[in-house]
């Protein structure tokens, strides 16, 4: 019996040591064909732009082509759930994938067990703009009106599953004021809106809201980020304005559940050594974006816990 179990002891043994030093290779061997980055939004968006950013860079790293494809939508989402987890097929997409099963019925993966987190790749600044002839002036402002007047100031955004939807509704959580939201078809419409004084907020990315701040067609309130933008250094951070609010627009790496941990691990640091480059800075701020990298499991985590905390602000909100 003790021959038997030291057999059976050594056979696992030898077992792990084996899937161990297998980690590493697989790592270093991956990838030997074609990787895909789908982005489940249309070619010239934030995503898109960045997702080619990051497929040119590792396509010279990894000698492998690497190439994006669009599909926009719950499609793009949902096939890359269920695609196989080896590695070859990953996605570029912003941090509304938090919110993708709690705006979607037909949805039929779980945004959270059906991926597995890489890194974020890049935060873009978003401030608040409100029309030029708007008669808040200031962020105390606005709060004080919205309380003044509950239900009665609005936000526009391009729908429920934008970024700039979900800046307006935490926003309107911190601030503890009730205002309604206006979803329009696309970004362009929610901000022609707030110009022609349709709408009275709304979260724009920071290249356009200094052009149309520079050009009097609207006014840069405060800027959701934890330090003042050197694009807008005039324009406070909503901390400075009197409310401790932060929200990251980030945009980021993922993979289906079960893609082998040694190939996540390889991605977000070849990810994390092209952000040290210049020529990586230099692109990323050209399209007005922060460069930033974590690790899967951080990546894992923030995806995890944005969830639950989304999930309960549309709840609130009765979505």
């Amino acid at each position: 019996m003790n021959r038997i179990l030291s057999l059976v002891l050594g056979a696992t043994a030898a077992v792990a040591v084996c899937v161990v030093s297998t980690a590493p290779a697989l790592a270093q061997s991956w990838p030997t064909q074609r990787v895909t980055v789908v982005v489940p939004f249309g070619a010239g968006s934030v995503t898109d732009i960045l997702a080619r950013i990051f497929a040119e860079d590792m396509g010279r790293r990894w000698g492998q082509q690497v190439v994006v494809e669009n599909k926009p939508g719950l499609a793009g989402t949902t096939a890359v759930g269920k695609s196989p987890p080896d590695g070859y097929t990953l996605m570029v997409t912003s941090n509304g994938h938090t919110v993708a099963g709690l705006v979607s019925k037909t949805l039929t993966v779980d945004p959270v067990k059906d991926f597995a987190g890489i890194t974020r790749l890049g935060s873009a600044a978003l401030f608040l703009i409100t029309p030029p002839d708007f008669q808040a002036k200031t962020l105390k402002d606005v709060i004080a009106l919205a309380k003044k007047e509950p239900g009665k100031l609005n936000f526009s955004s391009p729908g429920l599953a934008s970024t700039t939807f979900i800046a307006g509704a935490l926003f309107r959580k911190q601030a503890g004021i009730n205002i309604v939201h206006v979803p329009f078809k696309s970004a362009p419409d929610a901000v022609t809106a707030v110009m022609r004084g349709d709408a009275q907020l709304y979260f724009a990315p920071v290249n356009l809201a200094r052009d149309q701040s520079a050009a009097g067609k609207v006014n840069a309130i405060a800027a959701a980020t934890a330090k003042r933008i050197p694009d807008m250094p005039n324009t406070p951070t909503f901390t400075e304005a009197g409310l401790p609010f932060v929200y990251d627009s980030w945009f980021g790496l993922v993979a289906p559940r079960g893609v082998p941990k040694a190939i996540l691990d390889k991605v977000s640091k070849d990810w994390a050594a092209a952000l040290k480059t210049p020529e990586m800075q230099d692109k990323l701020n050209k399209q007005f974006l922060m460069g930033v990298s974590d690790t899967p499991e951080q990546m894992d985590k923030r995806i995890a816990d944005e969830t639950a905390n989304l999930t309960q602000v549309f709840k609130e909100a009765g979505i």
